[in-house]
Formats: structure tokens, sequence, C-alpha cells
């Protein structure tokens, strides 16, 4: 026969075995915490990373599909666009943002009278406040830009045919024009070209010039340009005339600032010119569309991709096509890669993120912007199957 227990026995066991269970329940509740903690900056690493460049896109809003500006946040990892602001405002179809990057610019495409406007951009969250608006005399106003020292904007407008300079000051408002200044002339095609038709003002790499490109009257306006003042003055060759009937429409320069590459609307074509202190030589004249097209051309946009390899122009009418040509580095001259339909109907602008990983397409008609892959070694599109559906998108322009 066993001996009993004694008291003394009893107490000591269960002593032992509380301190065993608050031992074990201590060392369950510090394994826990170290689990939570651990999950934490996973938490953290989904959320939105503070480098995401915001997307602005530009839209018509005459149809009444669209507000104004919207802004989203984008992922150049996942080509992931996600809407973080909107706001309204009226025929925004071209931006332009200050070098600090604190504003932003906009044309009112308005057939009469059209203005500028000008919005102050947080980029803690992409809000747009509007700042103020001034008229641009003239109709139909379609592209705005800023000059390298952020003192001055200039304006186009296309009906009309005339273009500004205007002031900006510090807060980002726009001051009263300092310069009006309209051409003369007509071109061979009598329903585009019965008058002067300015598309586009440019700014050079430099900040000495400005270019003017008049698809009414065939030719690049060349002014010298001041940027303490912004007053304009015509250049020793005033102009560079295009070939007849081809309607410049848009225009970029290489990194260099060495190559001009212009894009013409009527004609489909890329002319790249050799440049130097607001003097033109063309080089090369070559079609946006393959040899054998046969329908209605109206192209629009023109880029040069981030690492400067390749050269991408949109192609409108019967087309809905994204040429791609790669770029020589030393001579200028571009050499035919393939032609991208772009699976939308009017791709009337275009640009990469800047990253250059994507490729977001605007459509028009279609409403809705195209995101597509880029392949950094051929320069060749892949659709990513990514829409950003809005109503007439017209420009894609990028913060970062």
């Amino acid at each position: 026969m066993k001996n009993p227990l004694t008291p003394i026995t009893v107490l000591t066991i269960i002593a032992l075995l509380s301190f065993s269970g608050a031992f074990a329940q201590k060392k369950k509740k510090k394994s826990t915490a170290h689990k939570q903690s651990s999950t934490k900056p996973a938490s953290t690493a989904s959320s939105a990373s503070p480098s995401e460049p915001y997307l602005l896109l530009g839209t018509y809003t005459f149809s009444g599909k669209s507000k104004g500006i919207y802004v989203y946040k984008f992922d150049a990892v996942t080509g992931e666009a996600t809407e973080v602001n909107n706001v309204p405002s009226s025929n925004p179809s071209f931006l332009a943002l200050s070098p600090d990057r604190k504003t932003v610019f906009a044309v009112n495409e308005d057939k009469g009278p059209g203005a500028v406007s000008s919005y102050a951009f947080d980029k803690k969250d992409g809000a747009l406040s509007f700042i103020n608006t001034e008229p641009t005399s003239g109709e139909n106003p379609c592209y705005v830009a800023t000059s390298k020292n952020g003192k001055f904007i200039a304006v186009a407008n296309y009906s009309s045919g005339n273009y500004l300079i205007y002031p900006v000051e510090k807060d980002g408002s726009i001051g009263e024009p300092v310069e009006k200044i309209k051409d003369e002339g007509t071109g061979p095609n009598t329903k585009r070209q019965e008058k002067p038709h300015a598309h586009a003002t440019v700014f050079s790499p430099d900040n000495k010039y400005l270019f003017v490109n008049d698809l009414g009257t065939d030719k690049i306006m060349v002014y010298h340009f001041n940027a303490s003042t912004g007053s304009l003055t015509p250049a020793n060759t005033p102009f560079v005339k295009v070939k007849p009937g081809s309607g410049p429409r848009h225009m970029t320069f290489d990194a260099s600032g060495k190559f001009a590459y212009l894009m013409t609307e009527l004609s489909g074509e890329v002319v790249v010119y050799k440049y130097n202190e607001g003097q033109f030589k063309e080089v090369q004249t070559i079609s946006s569309h393959p040899a054998d097209f046969k329908g209605a051309i109206g192209s629009a946009d023109i880029h040069i991709s981030p690492d400067g390899n390749f050269l991408y122009a949109s192609n409108r009418g019967d087309a809905n096509s994204i040429a791609i040509f790669k770029r020589d580095a030393a001579t200028g001259k571009l050499t035919s890669v393939g032609f991208q339909p772009t699976l939308g109907v009017t791709p009337r602008n275009f640009n990469f993120d800047p990253s250059g990983n994507f490729l977001l397409v605007a459509h028009q008609q279609s409403d809705n912007v195209v995101i597509f892959k880029v392949d950094k070694k051929t320069g060749l599109l892949t659709d990513t199957g990514k829409r950003i559906n809005v109503g007439s998108p017209v420009c894609v322009f990028w913060v970062k």
C-alpha cells in the first residue's frame, strides 16, 4: 500500500502546476505579440508608395460624359490606376505643369471665348484647387506650355489662329497677357487650311526660343523668347516652311536638344530636324502609316520613350494606331518598327508613365484610356487588359 499524500505535498504540487500554467500562458502571449508585430510592415508595404506618380487626365466636357480634370495614383509595377480626385473644368483638353510641380495649367477649349486656368496641386493627396482663369482672346485654345523658368505660359488658339504669352505669379495665378500674335496665310487644303490654325506652342530646350506650329499655314513660326519679360521677337529665320498640305501639329525634342520631331496631322508623317539655336535642318520625313494604308489620315501626338531609344506617334482617322520607330541617337533618324492598334477610337493623346514601363493612350470617341506594357528592348507594345473608363479623355499628363 502506497503512502498517502501529506498536506505539504499537495500544496507543493498545486504551486508547481500554477507556475507551469502561468509560464505557458506568458510564453503564448509573447509568441502572439511577436506574430502581430511581424504583420504590421506587410500592411504598410501594401499601401500606396509616396513615390507613385500621379496621372492627370484632361477631357472634353461638352458631351456631358466627364466633369473636367481627373487625378489618379498610378502603380508603375502593376499598371493599376486608382482615381483619387477630380475637379470641374470646362473642356480642359490640354494640361501643363509648372517646373516646381505645384501648379497645373489647363486650356478651356471653348468655341468662344476660350480661356486658360491654373490650379494648385497638392502632392500629398492629389487635390487640385482652382486659382484663377484668364481669357485667351480667341477660340478653341488647344495647347499650353510652361517656360523653363516657370515665369510664363504660352497658349495656342486653334480656331482663331492666335497665340499668347502670359506671366505666372508666385502664387501660381495667371496674369494678363504680355504678347498677343496672329499670323496670316492659308494652305492648299481648303477645308482645313483656310486660315491660320495655331496648334502648339513649344519652348526650346534652352528656353531661348518659342516655336508655334501652324497647321493652317504649314509653318513653324520661330521667335526669340525673352525669359525675363516674356516678349517675343521674330528670329532671323522667322519660320520653317513645312511641306504644303501636311499640317504641322505637335513637336518634341530629344534629351540632347539636338533633334526635333514634328508630327504632321494632315499628311500623317514625322519630320526629323537637326536643331541648333533656332535653326531647323530637315534630315528625314517618314510616314506614320503602313505603305499600303488607304484610309483617312488624322495624326495627332508624338513622344520619345524615356530612355530615348524609340519614338511613338498616334494616328486617328481610320488607323487608330500608334506608329513605333527605332531612333538613332547619333543621327536622329528613325526606322519603322511596327504599328500597334490602340484598341479604341480616336487616340488623340498618349504618354509614357515616368518609369517607361507603360504607355497610356487616351481615346476621345470610345471614352477610355488603354494601358499598354512597353518592351524596352524592342519598343513593341502589349495590351495589359487594363482600362480607365472616363468620358472623352484627350490629354495624358504626369506629376511625379
